[in-house]
């Protein structure tokens, strides 16, 4: 299965590790790391992880306060959103296409 970002969604992923590599040195490598390690388990168990809407899943990262927001769409992932926890909870929903 292959993945693919939403436009908006991979500016957030680039603004927060820019983010975390001006708070730490390397920490904005280590962050992008544990979203892929999330894509990856998204990849491996599509249906786990929490519902959104109907079509929409979250799968929360590990070590940081995200959340990576994605669809299935047949043999693809797309992944509507990289979310922080904290931000308003369903600002992405003008993002997906089916929900």
């Amino acid at each position: 299965m292959i993945f693919s970002f939403h436009p908006d969604a991979e500016i957030e992923l680039n603004s927060a590790i820019d983010y975390y590599e001006e708070v730490q040195e390397d920490l904005g490598l280590e962050f992008a790391n544990e979203v892929y390690q999330t894509i990856y388990r998204i990849i491996e168990y599509p249906y786990a992880w929490q519902l959104m809407t109907n079509h929409t899943r979250r799968c929360l990262t590990n070590r940081f306060p995200f959340g990576v927001i994605y669809q299935i769409a047949e043999d693809e992932i797309i992944i509507i959103a990289v979310m922080h926890l904290h931000k308003r909870p369903n600002y992405w929903n003008e993002r997906v296409e089916i929900k």
